[in-house]
């Protein structure tokens, strides 16, 4: 196992030149855009491309000076790029597992981390999560969208969705938590006999409560982002 012929090699990893999808996985870690207009995503993800594809940070006047403001004040810099033109685009995130959600007029909050790609026909907005701006190291805005349209999240490892209902609230902590329905709005809490019991950093004594009706996305792994607002 693992010993190849280059021509067997490229035989198992090639692309797949029959999908013809939006959003396509190429792999469970790499996510094909067939791009005919132009697309959202991360700032940093492109792996590659064929074809004539332009890409720009997100400008100033974009979606107004109230998202850029937001986004500042985050600290995350400029965490969207858009790709236009037509192509194969080709991104990922670290190597981390890639889900697409095919939105029908529906609306979920993702982590501003965990976003990868998103259809441009999709509302979106970014929320910043003031509350915890002192007490987390990362992971501070969430990008809520809504509409018709594919949205790609990525995870590290496999996912897990946990039901809400309005007699089980959920609480989880927040750098485990990926995404959320779009209604739900999270509580945050401090909870100090648990931050003692885990004995780890400070980041354990805060928890996202969901309480109503809905669901939230997990993965089994605590993800805690530094600023990294001067790098791409």
């Amino acid at each position: 196992m693992g010993n190849y012929s280059i021509q067997e090699f490229i035989n198992q990893t090639k692309q797949d030149e029959s999908a013809n999808d939006y959003f396509q996985l190429e792999t469970p870690r790499m996510l094909e855009i067939n791009l005919s207009d132009q697309v959202w995503a991360k700032t940093g993800s492109m792996i590659s491309y064929t074809g004539d594809i332009k890409f720009e940070r997100e400008g100033i006047m974009e979606h107004g000076l109230g998202r850029m403001f937001k986004k500042a004040v985050s600290g995350e810099g400029s965490s969207l790029m858009k790709a236009t033109g037509n192509g194969k685009l080709y991104v990922a995130d670290q190597g981390k597992k890639i889900t697409i959600l095919d939105l029908d007029n529906e609306k979920i909050t993702v982590n501003g981390n965990d976003l990868l790609a998103f259809e441009p026909g999709l509302d979106w907005d970014i929320h910043l999560m003031k509350k915890v701006a002192g007490m987390m190291s990362g992971g501070l805005f969430n990008v809520q969208l809504e509409g018709r349209g594919m949205v790609a999240i990525t995870t590290h490892y496999e996912p897990v969705t946990l039901l809400v209902t309005p007699d089980q609230p959920v609480i989880t902590d927040p750098n485990a938590t990926v995404a959320w329905s779009g209604h739900l709005e999270p509580e945050f809490k401090t909870d100090v006999s648990f931050k003692t019991f885990i004995g780890r950093g400070s980041g354990e004594s805060i928890q996202m409560k969901f309480s109503g009706e809905g669901f939230v996305i997990v993965q089994p792994f605590e993800e805690v982002v530094y600023s990294q607002s001067s790098s791409s």
